[in-house]
């Protein structure tokens, strides 16, 4: 194993004061890396009529030396420049094909040695799949026959996948984007600049978020354009045929008929304050030749997109196919200029244009909120859209295109999960384009749902009546299972697939005929993590101070008997989540019967180790009426914290003198808020977060004030202004290659000589080439070592 130095900065275990610490890599007790490294359970994927299935291994934490190739961080995406592909990807590392009926598997054969296989697609009539094979040097496309099993490749000139993707655009034809170049041939990077980089505003607002991997030169430009420049092409029995002309395309999409094509192409200047999809562009309808049949859209970048969250620029977006039409085009405009804050009586209008596209746009429909989207259906029946994200509301129209009436069927908030009908069911029409499965002659909706009440989520299956705007319920799960539909293969004989599972049974896939209530099992996977069935694991609720209802899932130690063992230390781990209704806080979120799994992220490791483990604690922070969710977040996070560990005490589970706190992002940022303003707590672990507010000035995570609106919220919100009152022990770790808005690097940084500065207990780690989320097997096992010996530390000896 290459030894790859860690620069840990701070207080070490050994309790000297020292700069930083040159260390190589360490492992984490034997059980730890055993759950971490144990092989992942395959997923699947089955065809509509569940003829068979798709059966998917994957791989899992690479070596650091991979994360450690080449790597292009440019115009907010991360590409291989070598393959011309994303540079970090989980790949498939095998495939089998299932016959669902017969219950034969077999391996598909002709795979390439080493497969490090893409997403796969399968064509219209399902009998082939199409998936991608990344090597080094380029990007492969196979293909591989249902019924035989066999696959080979089909494509001559390698693939671009850094914007470009592959898809079926009919049963015999695969389109794709290959590469204009070889990598060799790539923009070399000049001795000196030619001069300064120069950025300019001439008068107009640009409020942007916080960016990470932007351009910022002209030679990021020339080499942006180098990689992401492309020429698509139709593949039809191995014949590769130009589709128009090469350049930087984000969307190549087909009508549902395939004779036209909707065209959006990025064009200078290329942005150093937004990521690609923020670029300038234009959206043309083309012909099956590729010829231009007519401009729809010249748009601007984004860097002139309004702050707060329902404000949008004042131009075209959503453009898309009608899926129950031949070729018709929607999209939507705002009538208020963008800004919702000006008073309308409709805030968005609903254009479409159809085939051949010579007249001009017809209205479908205006909405009062911000539009949402359209899910199809046929020529009457559509489900129109909209919504609000600082009001937390959603609102779902029946409406019937060919007239434009409209009649509301949903209004509901969006964090009101108990009142939540579910979601269509969608079939395949004759376009082979998802549509909505309609009912009872018109009147009804198949819908499929979560099921959460205050017995936690039972998912199930229901007819929703359009009159009486009521689910009826055909089947819902029941405990001590936790079961969610798949897919519904035949509505009228009521079969469908099925995955379930229980606190003791691995996930698994049925074969459900409510018709007759049989059940045939599909797959047979087994448990991967067996010392994890040792765990005790229970779904307690509490009250807060203020009466609001929480919950936590607490894993124990096997054999721990409560009120006869001592209480155990605490490790609490949360993600704060803001809420406009103490209701909707209040509600019960997940399952009490789900399997239990561990990955990288989970604190779940450590009840292994003797501790009690409070995973998914509830921190809402509610903001009601006219108050925003954040006007007293220390508050609330104060009370939550409290609640929690009163309620671990007084089950006698845990000692809560001795407990640590911890959470990933959002969740970071919360732990060094706790440890600023609390003693409630030992020890904590922040990973990945944003210490200080002022960095990321034009709002954060639900927060859309920006700093200059309200500048004593964002100080009070940073831990790093009130780092010299962190007195407990804080272990920060974080990715050195951090890709998410908002958390770079220096926010760790800073956090951690501010808290030095100041005499306080800090440990910082930096993983090399990790990302937000880390990937690398030696980062990973030495992350949980390193929580491991800080909890043994700071919290189990004390």
């Amino acid at each position: 194993m290459q030894k790859i130095c860690l620069f840990l900065s701070g207080l070490l275990f050994s309790g000297l004061l020292l700069a930083q610490e040159s260390a190589t890599y360490q492992r984490p007790p034997k059980i730890l890396e055993e759950l971490l490294l144990a092989p992942p359970t395959p997923t699947v994927s089955i065809d509509d009529k569940a003829n068979y299935m798709l059966v998917m291994e994957r791989s899992q934490y690479p070596d650091v030396e991979e994360l450690a190739q080449p790597e292009l961080r440019i115009a907010g995406l991360r590409i291989n420049p070598r393959n011309f592909g994303p540079s970090r990807s989980n790949y498939i590392t095998n495939f089998k094909i299932k016959n669902i009926k017969s219950g034969k598997e077999m391996q598909v054969s002709g795979l390439p040695a080493n497969l490090k296989g893409g997403s796969p697609t399968w064509n219209p009539s399902q009998t082939k799949i199409a998936f991608s094979n990344s090597l080094n040097d380029r990007i492969d496309l196979y293909e591989v026959d249902v019924k035989t099993g066999f696959a080979k490749k089909v494509n001559k000139r390698a693939l671009n996948l850094a914007l470009g993707s592959y898809r079926y655009h009919d049963d015999a034809t695969l389109m794709y984007e290959v590469t204009m170049a070889t990598a060799a041939a790539a923009p070399k990077e000049p001795v000196a600049p030619s001069g300064p980089v120069i950025q300019e505003n001439l008068g107009k607002a640009a409020p942007s978020r916080t960016y990470q991997d932007l351009i910022k030169s002209p030679h990021d430009e020339a080499l942006f354009a180098f990689y992401t420049t492309t020429q698509p092409v139709m593949n039809k029995a191995g014949v590769e045929t130009n589709f128009g002309k090469p350049g930087i395309y984000t969307t190549i999409s087909a009508s549902p008929d395939h004779k036209y094509f909707m065209v959006r192409q990025i064009q200078k200047p290329f942005s150093y304050l937004v990521p690609v999809n923020g670029f300038p562009s234009t959206i043309v309808i083309t012909d099956a030749k590729a010829v231009s049949l007519k401009k729809l859209a010249t748009l601007p970048s984004s860097e002139t997109a309004p702050s707060g969250f329902d404000n949008v620029q004042d131009v075209p977006r959503g453009f898309s196919w009608r899926s129950d039409k031949a070729a018709t085009l929607v999209w939507s405009k705002p009538l208020d200029g963008g800004l919702y804050k000006n008073t309308m009586e409709f805030h968005d209008a609903v254009y479409t244009l159809s085939a051949p596209f010579t007249g001009n746009e017809e209205t479908l429909a205006k909405t009062a909120m911000r539009f949402r989207g359209i899910t199809w259906g046929n020529a009457t029946m559509a489900l129109l859209n909209e919504g609000l994200t600082r009001q937390q509301k959603v609102r779902v129209h029946r409406l019937d295109p060919a007239t434009g009436a409209t009649e509301v069927l949903i209004e509901r908030s969006t964090n009101d999960r108990y009142s939540d009908p579910g979601s269509p069911v969608l079939e395949r029409n004759s376009y082979d384009r998802q549509v909505l499965k309609i009912m009872n002659n018109g009147t009804a909706l198949l819908m499929e749902g979560e099921g959460a009440s205050a017995e936690g989520d039972m998912p199930f299956l229901a007819l929703f009546d359009m009159s009486t705007k009521k689910n009826t319920i055909l089947w819902q799960c029941v405990a001590p299972y936790y079961e969610t539909v798949v897919e519904v293969i035949d509505a009228a004989q009521k079969k469908m697939i099925t995955r379930k599972e229980s606190l003791t049974e691995v996930p698994n896939y049925y074969l459900r005929d409510l018709n007759s209530g049989t059940t045939t099992a599909l797959t047979n996977f087994t448990d991967p993590q067996p010392a994890l069935r040792e765990l005790t694991k229970e779904k307690i609720s509490y009250k807060r101070a203020d009466g609001i209802d929480l919950t936590a899932t607490v894993y124990l130690p096997a054999g721990f008997k409560a009120g006869t063992d001592k209480p155990l230390p605490v490790l609490m781990w949360a993600y704060p989540r803001e809420f406009k209704s103490a209701a909707d806080a209040a509600q019960v979120r997940g399952s009490q019967y789900r399997f239990s799994g561990v990955s990288w992220g989970s604190p779940v490791f450590y009840a292994t180790m003797g501790y009690c483990v409070m995973d998914a604690t509830e921190f809402p922070i509610v903001g009601e009426g006219t108050k925003q969710p954040n006007d007293n977040f220390i508050d609330q996070l104060r009370q939550n914290a409290e609640a929690a560990l009163k309620k671990i005490h007084d089950l006698r589970y845990g000692d809560s003198s001795r407990a640590a706190v911890g959470g990933h992002s959002y969740g970071a940022f919360m732990t060094a808020n706790l440890l600023a303003h609390t003693r409630l707590f030992k020890a904590g672990i922040a990973r990945s977060g944003a210490y200080n507010r002022t960095l990321t000035p034009f709002g954060f995570q639900a927060e859309e004030r920006t700093f200059w609106q309200a500048q004593e919220l964002y100080l009070q919100m940073s831990p790093f202004a009130h780092a010299n009152k962190i007195k407990d022990a804080l272990l920060m770790i974080h990715g050195e290659a951090d890709n998410n808005s908002g958390t770079f690097p220096i926010q760790s940084e800073r956090m951690y000589a501010a808290i030095k500065g100041h005499g306080g207990t800090v440990r910082f780690v930096s993983l090399p080439f990790e990302s937000h989320g880390y990937a690398g097997r030696q980062n990973v096992l030495h992350m949980l070592q390193e929580q491991y010996a800080w909890l043994e530390t700071y919290v189990k000896g004390k």
